[in-house]
């Protein structure tokens, strides 16, 4: 990897109104899994569409075909930067309701008696609808975390995969856990068993480039409005499954395989601005590197080797702190291998409630929130009260350490 400076800090927060508005601009923001800021790429994409091209798109007339080209330029860039084909990408309205029309759309796939394995660790977006299939005689199987570590054994997948194992649903990363799970690995286990996977990629979208060939993914879905865009959700379904999945859209919508899975189509004016993305990577590759890339997925891999490195020594610096603190239960893997985990940092405090630590630091001008985070089953299955769940603090390539030591030093003071 050749690159010609350190991450330029001071570059890529002036990329983000957020930084310098009145209102945001003195607030340490360590709340991205929740939500990332938008670059103004995308807010200037979202904004051009509404005043020139707020029309239906695709039409013979001249907003109408602008329109239709910057939604349709979107989806490759998308594309391009998970490394799948254009018709293997759904943009929907959340990962939540791509996985629940996906998992409707495949209910003709499952007879009784076929097993789903899900599991305890992951976000409910991958969980309910999977487990709703149960009311048409599809047996779930749950592959439970280690309630000490909050992470999942292999082994004790081998002991739920079977000759009826049809599907197995896992996080590539959990949004409460903070542990990356060796996705090729179970990808293996379950490919022979004949089943397939669902990868929950929310919390690990990120913070990590995506490849879904190099993974062999059947279906892999994250949220958009973490990865600095708009409110949507993106879900990657191989070619060879979308073409066997029921439509879910119009009876008479015949043309595009993915629309078979976004019934009412896409939301125009967030998927046009999804480009920004895309723009705002190669912005920041173009700043740090002299080696010309044309290709896109190559260029976000080679960027977020160099983001990684700096949201790591913040997560490990917050890390290193929580250690020193004995009431303080630190969720997951305390590595500092970033190969192990991402830069999200759950913790508990004995004897004290974490939604009062959260609105603590909030006077501070620390923005984290406390809670399940939708995954109340891993909460309550690390034997924590899903109600006050955890405090937790998530770092991007945006945040700075001086920000991490604004909590730090809060923490310090509320503890």
């Amino acid at each position: 990897m050749s690159q010609c400076v350190p991450l330029d800090i001071q570059f890529v927060r002036d990329q983000f109104p957020a930084f310098h508005h009145e209102s945001t601009r003195d607030w340490a923001f360590l709340e991205n899994a929740g939500g990332s800021y938008v670059p103004h790429t995308v807010i200037s994409r979202l904004q051009r569409f509404l005043v020139e091209t707020k029309v239906q798109p695709h039409g013979p007339y001249d907003a109408s075909k602008a329109g239709g080209q910057a939604i349709d330029e979107a989806h490759a860039h998308m594309a391009e930067m998970i490394n799948a084909d254009i018709d293997e990408i759904v943009i929907g309205s959340s990962t939540t309701m791509n996985v629940y029309v996906l998992a409707n759309s495949m209910r003709s796939w499952f007879k009784p008696n076929d097993e789903i394995v899900v599991t305890n660790q992951d976000h409910e977006a991958n969980n309910g609808a999977w487990r709703r299939l149960s009311e048409f005689g599809v047996r779930i199987r749950e592959w439970k975390i280690n309630p000490f570590s909050g992470e999942l054994d292999l082994n004790s997948l081998e002991n739920l995969l079977g000759n009826h194992t049809r599907l197995v649903c896992f996080p590539h990363c959990s949004n409460i856990v903070g542990s990356t799970n060796n996705v090729q690995e179970i990808i293996r286990r379950v490919r022979k068993t004949g089943g397939l996977t669902m990868i929950d990629g929310v919390s690990h979208a990120p913070h990590q480039a995506i490849d879904v060939k190099a993974l062999d993914a059947d279906f892999y879905a994250f949220s958009l409005y973490k990865t600095y865009g708009p409110h949507l959700g993106l879900l990657y379904v191989r070619r060879d499954h979308l073409q066997r999945l029921t439509s879910q859209n119009h009876e008479q919508i015949t043309d595009g395989l993915a629309l078979k899975l976004n019934p009412g189509g896409v939301n125009h004016e967030e998927a046009a601005s999804l480009s920004g993305i895309t723009e705002y990577f190669d912005s920041l590759y173009d700043h740090h590197f002299h080696v010309p890339e044309p290709r896109r997925h190559r260029r976000i891999t080679m960027l977020f080797d160099l983001l990684s490195d700096h949201t790591n020594r913040m997560c490990f610096h917050l890390i290193r702190y929580l250690k020193t603190v004995p009431s303080v239960r630190i969720i997951g893997n305390g590595s500092e291998s970033p190969k192990v985990r991402a830069p999200t940092v759950s913790f508990a405090v004995k004897g004290r409630s974490s939604k009062e630590i959260a609105s603590t630091l909030a006077t501070h001008k620390v923005a984290v929130r406390a809670g399940s985070f939708y995954a109340w089953r891993c909460t309550q299955a690390l034997g924590i009260d899903p109600n006050d769940g955890v405090v937790r603090a998530s770092m991007l390539h945006y945040n700075t350490m001086e920000e991490v030591e604004r909590l730090i030093s809060s923490l310090e003071e509320i503890l």
